[in-house]
């Protein structure tokens, strides 16, 4: 990556994945056509499945609408889930649902597997305007994946990403001196890159740090 790159998810299309009654709009994909690092908007329909399948170097999801399921349980839309590496399910959604995606970008078996339903969880106060919700930090390993809650009228001065970074707009809108985001708009950072984010009217967001990836 050279550049800041920004994708208006709303504006893609949706296209066909191996199970007929699962598509996707993929934002990044470096590897093979089915495999290798990938992010993703996928969306189940109704009566949907996918064959069962493990996620070599781990598998991290975000359900934005509907509830997502698996063998392992039913998750609804705010559920949050790192399944380390060497985890495996059949997923599939009853009545349908749209998730965010990552895959092959948590190496290492030592990996806790999350499962946080964002709903219950309580916001952390940072200062009078910000709030966080921690997804997910482990000691051992860098990344750091978290939900921020900016109130209307907040700005922050330049922050810098010596790793990169990613954000998904979920609630509201994002702005800094390059543009405007709103919900499902998709920013990904350059390692040292920085900027200079604020929001009129509020916003919220997942952002992730820390990664190589």
């Amino acid at each position: 990556m050279a550049k800041k790159i920004v994708l208006d998810i709303n504006s893609m299309e949706w296209q066909p994945s191996p199970s007929s009654s699962v598509w996707r709009k993929r934002l990044e994909h470096i590897g093979d056509a089915e495999s290798g690092i990938v992010t993703s908007i996928v969306r189940y329909d109704p009566d949907s499945n996918f064959k069962e399948h493990n996620h070599p170097d781990g598998e991290e999801i975000l359900v934005l609408e509907g509830t997502f399921s698996d063998e392992h349980g039913d998750w609804p839309e705010g559920t949050y889930l790192l399944n380390p590496e060497g985890h495996a399910h059949s997923p599939r959604s009853q009545k349908g649902c749209i998730i965010f995606v990552k895959l092959r970008q948590y190496p290492g078996k030592s990996r806790n597997q999350i499962s946080i339903n964002t709903n219950e969880a309580e916001w952390k106060e940072i200062n009078n305007s910000k709030k966080i919700k921690t997804l997910y930090k482990e000691d051992e390993y860098s990344e750091e994946m978290r939900l921020e809650k900016w109130d209307s009228n907040t700005a922050a001065k330049e922050i810098s990403y010596p790793n990169g970074a990613e954000i998904l707009i979920l609630k509201g809108t994002l702005e800094d001196e390059d543009g405007s985001y709103s919900k499902l708009c998709w920013l990904k950072f350059p390692p040292n890159s920085t900027h200079k984010p604020f929001t009129e009217k509020g916003c919220e967001f997942y952002i992730k740090t820390g990664s190589p990836y």
